[in-house]
């Protein structure tokens, strides 16, 4: 039986089959097969765990991702004290299969990470942002040890550079580039250092989520996902970058090229306004 993965990406071999659908006049049986494959793409959901210690900006995170303020309609709570007991879902404003979980805080001298993930329901997510504002702690390691040992897919995220950038500044040599090498290396070395073999940390700021590691974050998920949900990840994240703003241009032409594949076979049909007909039908998805 096919599944929702086989439908959401058409194959050259997909096209072929409908063009012969379409060859042989089976008109019914190649325009709902093309509108199926359309309908199962926006059927597939990604789900975002964000974690980490209280204050250290997961709300403001999830609001960012989503391309929202924190103060907007929608948007996540933020504040200085954890304001986040149970997991929250925010739904991405315009691709509602899109689920960004805030989740609570880590870091309390009960903390058990196999309980926490237990508590947060670890098997929902297609993968963990792990959040730190300064230095990464024990808890991180254990929490990022757990959800390896259950085979899920995590990142290392240090948020809050612009304040440290900010704070570096005030010296006389200051380098932006050798900064944030600094801090990153800061971070990956206090990770090896309390059981993380061969960390990625990757920098960002909530308020200006376009500067720093973003464009390699998105890069290392979109290359750790399934072929299925890349698309999904690509069209939801923000259009703050041209790097990711070209990448959301190719996704979207690549639907486009396959329904002008079929239009251009539907117009070899000779039945007048067959064409016409089809191509009407395919949109009104």
């Amino acid at each position: 039986m096919a599944t929702l993965e086989d439908y959401c990406v058409i194959t050259q071999k997909d096209l072929e089959d409908i063009k012969d659908s379409i060859s042989t006049q089976d008109l019914p049986t190649a325009i709902n097969t093309i509108k199926e494959y359309l309908k199962k793409q926006d059927l597939v959901e990604l789900n975002i765990g964000v974690t980490g210690e209280s204050g250290s900006g997961k709300s403001t995170f999830v609001n960012a991702f989503r391309g929202l303020g924190d103060e907007e309609e929608g948007s996540a709570k933020t504040g200085v004290v954890e304001t986040t007991t149970e997991p929250e879902v925010y739904l991405h404003p315009k691709y509602k299969n899109v689920k960004v979980w805030d989740l609570p805080g880590i870091g309390t001298q009960s903390f058990k990470a196999d309980e926490y993930l237990e508590l947060v329901q670890f098997e929902r997510y297609d993968f963990f942002i792990i959040i730190a504002s300064d230095r990464f702690r024990e808890c991180h390691t254990q929490l990022a040890k757990e959800i390896i040992r259950m085979r899920k897919t995590f990142y290392f995220v240090r948020s809050k550079t612009d304040l440290s950038i900010e704070a570096e500044k005030r010296k006389k040599n200051f380098d932006l580039k050798k900064t944030l090498d600094i801090i990153r290396k800061d971070c990956e070395n206090g990770l090896r250092k309390i059981g993380i073999e061969d960390p990625i940390v990757f920098l960002t700021s909530g308020w200006e989520l376009e500067k720093y590691d973003l464009n390699a974050l998105q890069e290392r998920m979109e290359k750790e996902l399934p072929q299925h949900k890349r698309r999904v990840l690509m069209l939801a994240l923000p259009n703050i970058t041209l790097e990711i703003n070209e990448k959301k241009k190719k996704a979207l032409e690549e639907n486009i090229e396959k329904v002008a594949f079929l239009s251009a076979c539907l117009a070899a049909v000779p039945i007048p306004g067959l064409s016409i007909y089809v191509n009407l039908a395919i949109i009104a998805v």
